[in-house]
């Protein structure tokens, strides 16, 4: 067959087992057309007298990652899933007149799990991953894994896997009962061909799971574990509807069977499909893969370099952070500090990042003595002649920035990639003293702590060569960032989008509002924290720091909130000296403190705020218009982004807040979000804003940009970008 079309492979042995083979490179998903060709395949194993039983496998040492997402969006809701397919699955499968094994190496994850749960039984390679992740995608298992998998592995194990969408390794698999048989990569065909056999003939049992029960336990253990389970569902993944369908379609298996079990997850299937949760997730599943794609960067032909050698000037929280991530993911790195005393702590910061690791489990031993030895530590530049890359973390001071690059243009190899990890200073003024080199310049801007944050800005200036960027989204993929590049401006991406987060609750406070109850509703919309728990995480003295930058650079629509200075007049800066918003008890535990009260009519008083919660439109002011209060000048300045080409496509912009600030991803990233609410809705409750603030000489606080009013006007989603190309 041709094996660059979707489908599958039949091939009958001498000893009459048929080998279906799944062929959809690369991991083998299932397009439609390979559930198709699999079907045929097995209907004809089933009509043919010279085959005993079945074997079904993957191509290229792979079984299969699952149902192929693309369909999610070219089939349509649900990619097209229908109870037809589960009843191949039961029929064809699991309960055919002839038996059939799945022979899984690599991974079966998704449907491509499901597949192997209806076959009567498995053989899987050591180390192969297993798992139902399908919760990921807004969606649950449609082709019977809330059926099989509780009836395989038991009901709290399955339950487990499913809403936590974490696979499980061989040989834990078959310690599970998921897997029957473990063989060796080489003995894997064999292996399964002979249970095929063994089965056919009566030697070995044929065990159909969706009518099994000898692991589901007694019906009040079961309720059990779904009710802990709903308990659990409704505190970690607030207001999200598709983990509850889940356990609805594994407990009405239970209590009415595997049969009807498959028709509730075909309706739990469908609910939870035409749900903006699964558009949402779906749409960042592809963003995120989308963002190494950027236009005059990677269509022009380019090849990435080869990065070994990275230099990391500063050994603090960020330079060791970023140093941490280089080794990890097997890159030399040199650590220069200003003395050894530095350099010392520096190295240690890193050794401390990576035996935490260690001592969690999450790395063996062997592994972090290897990465830590690629780590070296330095106070001069004698071994700057080797390195491909310098990653700059020093202080945000800009004269000695500027005096860093020009010593890193006369000691780096004219190759050398040079980034600079600043947050706030523009990179071409770093640069501007080394104008022989500022192709080569870019901004690598890491997000704290920068050995987890999964996010990677990289910042390009008009003269950073397209070269350079590439070689740049490479190191970030390596390091196994996700890397998102954007242009030059005050905050770059993120952080300029972001500056009206806090500003907008500021000014809520300011009217009257508590920040407590401000904080509760925010995280109930899904930030990790409120704004002001956030605030004193980050530290009062920083906001301010930032918000000046912000307040030079947008004069015309900033909100600047006296209590941020209060607090910094009263050494109140967060977490790091004990009180700021909140207090801090022993352990960093945040809780109220009675003594903001006097700050909070100090602020209001300075504000000529205080009041404005008693006339209209603020008059009821609910849990809505609190989040639309501070989320919707954030959208407002994220289209300005999008207009201004900062960003390369909207879902780069979306991507960057989930991955930062911690954008809720079930909603789809900032701008999707914002597509759900609509442009016209958006644009009419910032104008009512504008005009309500007019007075207060806040109107371009909340005054829509041009981007957004156009967008209003036609009809047009905020996701469909410019019409022109972006600025990078």
């Amino acid at each position: 067959m041709n094996n660059s079309v979707p489908g599958t492979s039949l091939e009958v042995d001498s000893s009459g087992v048929g080998v279906i083979t799944l062929r959809n490179p690369p991991v083998n998903a299932l397009h439609p057309k390979v559930l198709q060709s699999l079907f045929e395949n097995l209907m004809k194993c089933h009509a043919r007298d010279d085959v005993k039983a079945i074997v079904v496998t993957g191509d290229q040492g792979k079984f299969c990652a699952g149902f192929d997402i693309n369909q999610f969006i070219e089939g349509g809701e649900g990619g097209g899933i229908d109870g037809r397919i589960n009843d191949a699955f039961v029929n064809l499968l699991e309960n055919g007149p002839k038996p059939s094994v799945a022979a899984v190496q690599g991974l079966a994850l998704g449907g491509g799990c499901e597949v192997a749960l209806a076959c009567n039984a498995r053989v899987a390679t050591p180390g192969t991953s297993i798992g139902l992740p399908e919760l990921q995608l807004g969606i649950i298992p449609g082709f019977g894994g809330t059926q099989r998998l509780p009836r395989v592995v038991g009901v709290a194990k399955a339950t487990e896997m499913m809403l936590t969408s974490v696979p499980i390794r061989v040989p834990a698999a078959k310690d599970a009962g998921l897997v029957d048989v473990v063989a060796e990569p080489r003995d894997l065909m064999r292996a399964a061909k002979q249970l095929a056999l063994d089965i056919a003939e009566g030697r070995h049992a044929r065990v159909m799971s969706l009518f099994r029960t000898d692991r589901v336990g007694t019906y009040e253990e079961a309720m059990a574990v779904l009710d802990f389970a709903r308990a659990q569902s409704a505190k970690k993944a607030r207001g999200l509807q598709h983990p509850l369908l889940c356990i609805d379609a594994i407990q009405y298996g239970i209590e009415h069977g595997g049969l009807e079990g498959l028709k509730k997850e075909s309706e739990c299937f469908d609910a939870a499909a035409a749900l903006d949760t699964h558009k949402a997730l779906v749409h960042i599943f592809f963003a995120q893969r989308s963002t190494k794609k950027v236009q005059g960067i990677t269509d022009h032909g380019l090849k990435a370099r080869p990065i070994r050698k990275i230099a990391v000037l500063g050994g603090g929280l960020m330079g060791s952070g970023i140093a941490t991530a280089c080794v990890l993911s097997g890159y030399q790195v040199l650590i220069k500090e200003i003395n050894e005393k530095f350099m010392q702590s520096g190295l240690d910061r890193v050794k401390s990042n990576i035996m935490s690791r260690v001592k969690k489990g999450k790395m063996k031993e062997a592994v972090a003595q290897k990465a830590l030895s690629l780590l070296h530590g330095t106070t001069s530049y004698d071994e700057f002649s080797s390195v491909d890359m310098v990653i700059e973390a020093v202080i945000e001071d800009i004269g000695l920035k500027q005096k860093i690059f020009q010593d890193l243009v006369s000691v780096c190899p004219p190759h050398a990639i040079l980034s600079t990890n600043t947050s706030t200073i523009d990179i071409e003024l770093i640069g501007s003293k080394v104008p022989q080199a500022q192709d080569r310049i870019v901004g690598a801007h890491f997000f704290s702590p920068a050995h987890v944050m999964p996010l990677l800005e990289i910042v390009r200036t008009p003269k950073s060569s397209a070269q350079v960027v590439l070689d740049t989204i490479e190191f970030g993929s390596k390091i196994k960032k996700t890397p998102v590049v954007v242009g030059n401006c005050t905050g770059f991406a993120v952080n300029r989008v972001f500056f009206p987060y806090t500003q907008a609750a500021c000014l809520l406070v300011d009217m009257g509002l508590d920040p407590y109850m401000i904080d509760k509703v925010i995280a109930g919309f899904g930030m990790p924290m409120g704004p002001f728990r956030l605030s004193d995480l980050v530290g009062a003295d920083i906001g301010l720091h930032v918000g000046k930058n912000f307040l030079d650079s947008f004069p015309d629509r900033c909100y600047p909130a006296r209590i941020i200075m209060i607090l910094n007049e009263k050494k109140r800066l967060g977490e790091k000296t004990g009180s700021g918003f909140y207090a801090f008890g022993p352990g960093r535990k945040a809780s109220p403190d009675p003594a903001l009260g006097d700050i909070l009519q100090e602020s209001r008083s300075a504000s000529g705020m205080d009041g404005l919660l008693s006339s209209p439109p603020f008059s009821k002011m609910g849990p809505k218009d609190i989040i639309e209060f501070i989320m919707l000048p954030v959208v407002n300045e994220g289209c300005r982004v999008i207009a201004e080409g900062i960003v390369d496509k909207p879902a780069d912009l979306d991507i960057a807040t989930v991955m930062s600030m911690g954008f809720p991803a079930p909603r789809g990233g900032l701008i999707f979000w914002a597509d759900l609410l609509g442009a016209k809705y958006i644009n009419d409750r910032l104008e009512q804003w504008s005009n309500a603030f007019a007075s207060k000489g806040l109107a371009g606080f909340f005054k829509p940009c041009d981007y957004l009013k156009a967008a209003a006007a036609s009809g047009r989603k905020l996701q469909q970008g410019r019409a022109s190309s972006s600025k990078l």
